[in-house]
């Protein structure tokens, strides 16, 4: 019974650790500013609507779980509508982007909570989450990963949602950047996004954890124009997946090699892609490497 207990007692540990990375990941908190309630520690666009008595982003209840969740909604203020949006950090009112988000050291498999929402006009909202880094030797912020996802249809009761990582670096992040849209680009009102208890799911490990195998990957020629080389080595025998995807997270092409073994060479044909910076993933015996590639 001891064991039980301490098993289920580290287990919950770690849940609330994962999920307690998020800011107000359960929408509980809620903090006045300038005469209106808003989500703690994320930024809406209700100090740009408040002066028409509108909000896009407002506390309804009851959680799922939990007693509050965050309501997203376009709404209409004169001739324009205004998107609902919600970003962890910052948010620039003006551009719709945000300036900064929160402290995060992690590589998660997947974004998971959940939602509803519908559009009463034809532009779907999304979300979207963004891993980034400082690189020192470039001083650039680069991107570690997105997980990327425009809504489909409607979902008129609470779902779970999964949204999938695409990691274009094996390095370890710095920093998270959760965006959540009601509406696309041509918000029309009322489309809502309502969002609760969000949190982060698995593990993909980083270049510190890879075992020798999958650093003997060579791709040429890089940028290329029609056609791409790849030749792996792997020590022990094991399944072989590779995936290529472009610099948003959308997976374009995967091929299954099945279990191989040794020197491994592949062509891959990329005249069909317009140009630009991708990724490749090889993944193989539970862990996967990503290198980046350009066609000119």
């Amino acid at each position: 019974m001891n064991l039980k207990f301490t098993l289920a007692s580290t287990f919950l540990l770690l849940t609330c650790t994962i999920i307690a990375q998020i800011p107000n990941y359960s929408f509980e908190t809620w903090e006045t500013v300038y005469g209106h309630l808003n989500p703690a520690s994320w930024g809406t666009m209700n100090n740009k609507t408040a002066y028409a008595g509108l909000y896009t982003a407002t506390k309804g209840t009851p959680g799922n779980p939990g007693t509050a969740y965050l309501k997203l909604t376009s709404k209409k203020i004169g001739t324009p509508v205004v998107n609902g949006i919600a970003v962890c950090g910052v948010l620039d009112s003006i551009t719709l982007l945000p300036i900064s988000g929160f402290a995060f050291t992690d590589r998660p498999q997947s974004f998971i909570g959940k939602w509803q929402h519908m559009i009463y006009g034809t532009s779907q909202g999304s979300i979207k989450v963004t891993l980034t880094r400082w690189n020192f030797d470039t001083n650039q912020r680069e991107t570690i990963a997105i997980a990327n996802k425009t809504l489909v249809g409607m979902a008129m009761a609470w779902e779970a949602f999964t949204i999938n990582f695409a990691y274009q670096s094996n390095y370890d992040p710095d920093t998270c950047i959760i965006l959540l849209k009601a509406s696309g680009t041509s918000p029309t009102a009322n489309d809502y996004l309502w969002v609760d208890n969000l949190s982060f799911s698995g593990y993909v490990v980083g270049i510190s954890e890879k075992n020798n195998s999958l650093n003997k990957i060579n791709i040429f020629p890089n940028p290329c124009s029609d056609k791409l080389n790849l030749s792996i080595y792997v020590e022990k025998s094991a399944d072989i997946v590779i995936q290529l995807y472009d610099i948003e997270g959308k997976i374009i092409q995967v091929y299954d090699l099945g279990v191989q073994q040794g020197t491994i060479e592949k062509n891959i044909s990329v005249s069909n892609l317009a140009k630009g910076k991708y990724f490749i993933n090889i993944i193989t015996d539970g862990v996967s490497a990503v290198k980046p590639f350009v066609i000119e």
